[in-house]
């Protein structure tokens, strides 16, 4: 497996070098919402160490993020009026990974609405709007 890339999107975002919608952040975790959501209220939870999939973390760095992605959830599901929650994880090109650092995705779903295509930039008015409804349900 490659290296961790230091250079890669979301380690851009840690050091604020490239903006992002921050719904939430601790010592070891940053959350923020996606540019290219599947739903309402799609976010992502990264580890501000990078490193870049599940092989490579160690199982506290991993289980650190998951404890962020579990309150992020929780907070979704009221701020969103969720019926349920995605909760998807890629690793490595073969497994759907495009951005190599380890991140979660957080997807609000309503029974029977689709999630939208991979891929599609959103409207970032609302994109904002939604981290701000999501951050108010995290303070």
């Amino acid at each position: 497996m490659a290296e961790y890339d230091d250079q890669n999107v979301f380690a851009k975002i840690l050091r604020g070098e490239m903006p992002s919608f921050k719904v939430y952040e601790d010592d070891d975790t940053y959350a923020f919402m996606d540019i290219m959501p599947r739903g309402e209220g799609h976010c992502l939870v990264i580890h501000k160490q990078g490193f870049r999939n599940i092989f490579d973390g160690s199982p506290e760095q991993i289980a650190t993020v998951h404890k962020t992605v579990q309150k992020v959830a929780k907070a979704a599901m009221t701020a969103f009026g969720a019926d349920g929650i995605s909760i998807q994880q890629f690793n490595e090109d073969a497994g759907g990974q495009i951005v190599f650092h380890y991140h979660v995705h957080i997807i609000p779903r309503k029974s029977g609405v689709k999630m939208g295509p991979p891929g599609v930039m959103g409207d970032m008015k609302e994109i904002k709007a939604n981290g701000e409804k999501l951050a108010a349900k995290l303070t």
